[in-house]
């Protein structure tokens, strides 16, 4: 199977930062990009972010439990996509992201970084570990990964 052609962006939702990756045009790989201070991941931050990349769509990961459900994260993920789909003529992606944070966590730690110095590298990690798990969805089933945002009123 293929993915679509075009740039995309992950974003990691957090209480203190969001975390940012893009991919490539051909979908291959995603790779990190910054982290916003959650105060400044705001309608400009993400204007800036379209118009400097142009994506085709905007993947944000939603921390589901385990098994499945909601929890306070889920909600904050929710609006903070619901705000960027309003923001944005970009489609924006809703995209199960459980574990990506721990995996970063153990990605960084294997790579010998300290967590307490890399909480802004671990967001930026996050992203990328989402965006890469939506390219990779999408390649095997042939289909766009997630819900799509309803820019008029949220997912």
């Amino acid at each position: 199977m293929s993915v679509r052609p075009g740039v995309r962006l992950g974003v990691d939702v957090g209480k203190a930062r969001v975390g940012i990756a893009v991919c490539d045009r051909d979908g291959l790989i995603a790779t990190p990009v910054a982290t916003l201070a959650r105060p400044d991941a705001d309608e400009r931050s993400f204007r800036m972010l379209v118009a400097e990349y142009r994506p085709i769509e905007l993947v944000v990961g939603l921390p589901l439990s385990l098994g499945g459900g909601d929890t306070a994260s889920t909600t904050d993920a929710r609006d903070l996509a619901d705000s960027i789909a309003a923001w944005v003529d970009v489609p924006v992606r809703l995209v199960d992201e459980r574990l990506s944070t721990v995996s970063a966590q153990r990605a960084l730690q294997a790579a010998g970084r300290r967590s307490k110095g890399s909480r802004p590298v671990i967001d930026q990690v996050a992203a990328v570990i989402i965006l890469q798990n939506a390219l990779d969805h999408e390649r095997s089933a042939g289909r766009p990964p997630g819900s799509l945002v309803d820019p008029d009123g949220g997912a």
